[in-house]
């Protein structure tokens, strides 16, 4: 009896190794599944643009581009009137300390900078939106929803500013050679100066000369100044508003030097007064070497604030 009850013992102790055994290979098979879905509190929500909710209402997550992080998706956070367009990210790249080392990454910032005006883009074509900088992020849902709450009849008064209207880009170039050839018939100094030499003595006439070519550096910038300033006057008599932009390194283009970034704000009914106005100062310019770009339209990035 006792032989017969250690062996049922032994037997017993050896099945519930065997079953703990399998307990053990069930569990750890799952535990990699978990550690792939991250917790609420891993991820942060990026945010895109502010809309009216009505209008969100109308433009569904599954129709929207894609989302900055592949596998997150588009979703609206909705206060009242409001509504701001967000996606969750990871905390562990999109926290501010973590960021500004993602940001270091050229073509890490390229794809995410992307993805963003896509979406921001085609948003603002079906509705009017105040678009956000690239990098707005809100640890919590809530604090979306307080931003929006917080801010709201902020947020109302900037969209019935913007409803209707369009940003577009003026980029103004100059042709260094061309405008060098011609500024004496462009800058009114010089071409008071030329008409006293030709009918100055020989002498006298040499020298005055000689001052014009001295003189055409200063006044070829001079002329740019002043045309650059024509520009963003008579455009802005066209616009709701307008603003001269920093030019962040010097670009040179077949059209010559990039001198002048503007942004304006442009009515849509009013689209086609604006760009005659702009190809009327083109042709106008266009012998002293200057080229006026028409960009557009974009995200009302440069008037929300």
């Amino acid at each position: 009896m006792r032989g017969r009850s250690t062996h049922a013992k032994s037997q017993r102790r050896k099945e519930s190794r065997k079953d703990n055994a399998r307990g053990s290979v069930f569990l750890c098979a799952f535990a990699p599944l978990r550690e792939k879905i991250p917790s609420m509190t891993d991820l942060a929500y990026y945010v895109y643009c502010i809309a009216e909710s009505a209008a969100a209402s109308e433009l569904v997550p599954d129709s929207l581009p894609a989302a900055i992080e592949e596998n997150a998706h588009l979703q609206w956070v909705s206060v009242n009137t409001l509504a701001a367009l967000a996606s969750q990210v990871p905390r562990a790249i999109y926290s501010e300390e973590n960021l500004a080392d993602q940001l270091t990454d050229a073509t890490w910032t390229a794809i995410r900078a992307m993805r963003h005006e896509t979406v921001v883009e085609y948003v603002a074509k079906r509705a009017t939106v105040i678009p956000l900088r690239f990098g707005t992020i809100y640890l919590e849902r809530s604090g979306v929803e307080q931003m929006l709450t917080a801010q709201s009849r902020e947020l109302e008064s900037i969209i019935e500013q913007l409803r209707g209207r369009e940003e577009w880009g003026v980029n103004v170039f100059v042709d260094r050679a061309v405008l060098l050839s011609s500024i004496t018939s462009v800058s009114p100094v010089l071409r008071d100066l030329v008409q006293r030499a030709e009918q100055a003595p020989p002498g006298q006439s040499y020298l005055m000369q000689k001052k014009i070519e001295a003189l055409k550096v200063d006044e070829a910038r001079t002329a740019v100044n002043r045309i650059v300033d024509q520009i963003e006057k008579t455009l802005k008599q066209q616009t709701d508003d307008a603003r001269r932009l920093r030019i962040l390194k010097v670009e040179t283009t077949e059209h010559g030097e990039l001198k002048a970034k503007f942004a304006f704000l442009v009515k849509r009914a009013s689209f086609e007064e604006f760009r005659d106005a702009a190809e009327r100062l083109a042709q106008e310019h266009q012998d002293a070497g200057v080229r006026l770009e028409l960009t557009g339209p974009w995200p009302v990035y440069n008037f929300t604030g």
